[in-house]
């Protein structure tokens, strides 16, 4: 977004205001709105005029004000713009962060911020505008339903396995220098898994594989050296972003439920708020954001608030893939056979184990829809029947399907990315959805994927 549209949106919001105020001063029986309100609308349009027609004025679930019509559906919900606390917020925000030894990005307008993705950060599709496409993971087609051949799944042997160079200790490190490693590793394509300021073991098989394949050394206590080759990827790990009104009216759900029944009765399978969302946009990890903006309030347009600098979405084409479950690692290597990513995974269960050997992806979608069915899946809860799950970050995988040749086995994203690497799967390979995104992107159909036990 141009500076441009970015002003014309500003000005925008504030003739808004003017006329809800002085439209709200004639129209006592609507109820009085705040001096500074913004209407925005479920579709993240701002209205620079009040609803006509049988329109009240309610609380929402989370407490928030809202404009609803006779038939109960949300016209608009009442926002203020906070755009009085950003020149003082920034201050704040350089301050604390630099006693740390570190300075905070800051954007160009910082009456503005970045209101792009693009800006900041390379994003998951946005869920807003998505088209569910084809529903995955359900009962597979007759061409599809006969399980491979066994000389199709040849096992690996395991001395055929790489290994890698192993990664210095880390000492007792601060959270914003374990950040500025993470966000390193993130931006060169060897993903720490969600950005939380804490070192463990994705940190660790980050660093492993980013020395695979650079042949370098990288030493995780020198932190003059990380921020020296931050400065040439896209600069400090923390940069500002301003919530725009879109960011706050969602659509977000109010939870998501634990049962499949519950979870294919609802529209969509959307963030519950806009930290879940903001967390996922900045590969962060959520309450990692809300310990970085202590006392914010993330659902007022306009507010400034300090996020990960993750850089541009890593590209290529990936024309081989390795799944190592003993390391809950995915490696991606390029037609010349050089590691270009990595990323942590979950990597089946005891119960559900996944395949092992080779295999193909057969096809790739984005923002998936889900069918469950129990006698081709795993059983969930009491569920006996077959199940349409619609789409949504918060659905059983995520983001992004890259279906497998070995029927209703894939490559998927997650709804809860802080357990990635850390619990088990239904037998898939399960990653965050920015890297099952970025991974999806580099794939194409008949890329192999070699599963190693």
């Amino acid at each position: 977004m141009t500076l441009v549209s970015r002003t014309g949106i500003a000005l925008l919001a504030a003739a808004s205001m003017l006329a809800l105020a002085s439209a709200a001063k004639a129209q006592d029986g609507f109820g009085r709105l705040p001096a500074n309100a913004v209407l925005v609308t479920p579709e993240g349009e701002i209205l620079d005029y009040l609803p006509e027609g049988d329109v009240q004025m309610m609380r929402d679930r989370r407490g928030r004000t809202v404009l609803v019509d006779s038939w109960g559906n949300i016209v608009a919900t009442v926002m203020g713009n906070g755009r009085q606390r950003n020149e003082a917020r920034l201050r704040e925000m350089n301050r604390d962060y630099s006693d740390q030894g570190f300075g905070v990005s800051e954007p160009e307008d910082p009456e503005q911020g970045f209101s792009e993705p693009g800006d900041v950060t390379a994003s998951i599709p946005d869920y807003r505008d998505a088209t569910p496409p084809s529903v995955e993971r359900q009962e597979l087609p007759n061409e599809y339903s006969a399980p491979l051949d066994e000389n199709d799944m040849e096992a690996l042997p395991r001395e055929e396995r790489q290994t890698l160079p192993p990664a210095a200790q880390i000492m007792k490190k601060s959270s914003a220098e374990i950040t500025a490693l993470q966000v390193f590793l993130d931006r060169e394509g060897f993903s720490p898994g969600v950005i939380d300021g804490k070192n463990g073991s994705n940190v660790t098989k980050a660093i492993e594989a980013w020395q695979q394949a650079t042949g370098e050394t990288l030493d995780p206590n020198n932190t003059d050296d990380i921020m020296e080759r931050l400065r040439f990827s896209g600069g400090l790990p923390i940069t500002t972003y301003t919530i725009t009104a879109s960011d706050a009216a969602g659509p977000y759900v109010a939870a998501i439920p634990e049962d499949y029944a519950h979870k294919a009765a609802l529209p969509h399978l959307s963030f519950t708020s806009t930290v879940e969302m903001l967390g996922e946009k900045f590969h962060m990890d959520e309450a990692y954001l809300r310990e970085l903006n202590p006392g914010v309030d993330f659902t007022i347009p306009g507010t400034i608030i300090k996020v990960i600098n993750p850089g541009e979405m890593k590209k290529g084409k990936v024309t081989r893939i390795v799944a190592d479950k003993y390391r809950k690692q995915v490696f991606a290597y390029d037609e010349a056979g050089t590691l270009i990513a990595a990323y942590p995974a979950t990597i089946g269960s005891s119960d559900t184990p996944s395949p092992s050997g080779t295999v193909q992806v057969d096809r790739i979608a984005f923002d998936p829809g889900y069918t469950y069915n129990p006698k081709i899946n795993f059983k969930q809860g009491e569920n006996d029947k077959i199940l349409t799950l619609q789409p949504g970050p918060n659905g059983p995988v995520g983001t992004v399907w890259i279906a497998l040749s070995k029927p209703t086995y894939g490559i998927h994203g997650t709804p809860e990315p802080s357990k990635i690497g850390k619990t088990q799967s239904h037998g898939c390979v399960r990653l965050t959805n920015w890297d099952a995104t970025e991974l999806a992107k580099m794939v194409s159909v008949g890329t192999t994927v070699e599963f190693l036990d």
